[in-house]
């Protein structure tokens, strides 16, 4: 705001505004996206029930692992990667404050406070492959390698990066905003370069 000479105040045609944009400002309101959220290690399953209690959309992709005590030996099924939730929403103001008002969730995954939106295909290759009886497991996460497509049979259209170790073919599903990725053999599956 500028001043006249008598005090009055008068419009300004040069005001420059700050607008704060990043990738969560950028999204339509409306607009379900996949998000990320950063918990307390071993809190998973319980945010994602409360979130789901409070009617949002979540996955938290889990797998069986083999526990052994000195007594006893037992399947229990734990979180494919650990400390993290996602959920899908329009990240309008009312589901940010139900997703800060559960316990043990430490924020959104992303940078400088904004939250970054996951790509629906990377939690749909997920979801597809964690339906098939193929072997899978976990692995590094890996941002150079040639990306493929699954051609055909049960994960069809299932992108990720191709890996040969050992004579075994796999390829390998990464979730980039928490930098995690799995690996699924693909021995006598078809793939062609993305």
């Amino acid at each position: 705001m500028q001043w006249d000479p008598e005090g009055e105040a008068m419009s300004s045609a040069n005001q420059s505004y700050e607008v704060e944009s990043g990738p969560s400002q950028l999204v339509s309101q409306d607009v379900l996206r996949w998000y990320a959220l950063h918990t307390r290690a071993r809190h998973e399953k319980a945010i994602e029930r409360r979130l789901r209690d409070q009617g949002m959309e979540t996955f938290v992709p889990t797998t069986i692992q083999v526990h052994r005590w000195s007594d006893r030996k037992k399947e229990v099924e734990v979180p494919l990667f650990s400390c993290y939730v996602f959920i899908r929403s329009s990240l309008s103001a009312e589901d940010r404050n139900r997703v800060y008002r559960v316990e043990s969730v430490h924020g959104f995954v992303g940078t400088r406070g904004s939250s970054l939106p996951i790509p629906d295909d990377q939690i749909e290759s997920i979801q597809k492959v964690l339906t098939q009886t193929a072997p899978w497991r976990s692995y590094p996460f890996l941002k150079v390698g040639q990306r493929v497509r699954v051609r055909g049979g049960a994960m069809d259209g299932v992108e990720g990066v191709f890996l040969s170790e050992n004579g075994d073919n796999s390829l390998i599903i990464s979730i980039d905003a928490i930098q995690r990725s799995m690996a699924v053999r693909i021995d006598g599956y078809d793939v062609e370069p993305v």
